[in-house]
């Protein structure tokens, strides 16, 4: 069921919680040719907090940066490229349990017909989980 795993970078930015945050981060990043592979995001009161996969890690933060959101890091995440069928999730989540992973947080995409699923997925351990993942 799992196609692929490896290590991947996500940006975690930090801005205000207001409306067309999405749409400016969006805009800065396809002006700069970077395409967002995936994306995730929530907001607490006056905060928000997005989670970007992007095919250019370090340009995008550069970009964003340079825009004025000085509130970026980069974290090592697990990319998952799994089956889009019945039980493909339930097989990742399983074989990380067996190992005693922690996940921290989770998501992903998936589309229909026959292409794949990807999940981003970040734990206490991301090397502990490659292993896991790849038995």
């Amino acid at each position: 069921m799992i196609r692929a795993v490896k290590v991947g970078k996500e940006i975690l930015v930090t801005v205000g919680n207001k409306i067309g945050v999405l749409a400016d981060i969006c805009k800065i990043l396809a002006d700069h040719g970077i395409n967002l592979e995936a994306v995730a995001g929530y907001g607490q009161g006056n905060e928000a907090k997005l989670m970007l996969v992007a095919s250019d890690a370090l340009r995008a933060q550069d970009a964003l940066r340079a825009k004025g959101y000085k509130d970026t890091a980069e974290n090592n995440v697990v990319e998952v490229e799994l089956e889009n069928k019945t039980g493909a999730l339930k097989a990742v989540s399983s074989k990380l349990s067996e190992a005693g992973v922690d996940i921290r947080y989770i998501y992903g995409s998936t589309c229909s017909g026959s292409c794949a699923a990807r999940l981003i997925i970040n734990t206490a351990d991301n090397d502990k989980a490659l292993l896991a993942l790849r038995r």
